[in-house]
């Protein structure tokens, strides 16, 4: 019952005090549960391309490679993630739809 006490007085020692501190922890909130949204579906959106990929349907991955492009770019644009993670991400998924092309 000691470490309930105590985790609960840690929480109250962190907690803002000053209005502008509260708004920016309200803000923190908001943006945090936007930015895990939107990596998971960008998780997921990969996960289709590169499940295309391996199916060796080439139609397939070059409509999804497509959707997860402008979400990648989406994302970048918006901060979520960095720019060249986006761009690294956008070159491999590239490279394995040109090697399942050259493969047939």
């Amino acid at each position: 019952m000691a470490n309930l006490a105590s985790v609960h007085l840690l929480d109250i020692e962190n907690m803002p005090n000053s209005v502008s501190a509260k708004k920016r922890l309200r803000q923190s909130k908001d943006r945090r549960a936007r930015n895990r949204s939107v990596k998971s579906a960008l998780r997921g959106q990969i996960r289709k391309v590169r499940e295309a990929i391996a199916s060796g349907d080439v139609a397939k991955s070059e409509s999804e490679y497509v959707v997860a492009t402008k979400r990648l770019d989406q994302a970048a644009a918006k901060k979520v993630i960095h720019d060249n993670q986006a761009a690294r991400l956008k070159s491999r998924l590239s490279a394995g739809i040109k090697k399942l092309k050259a493969a047939q």
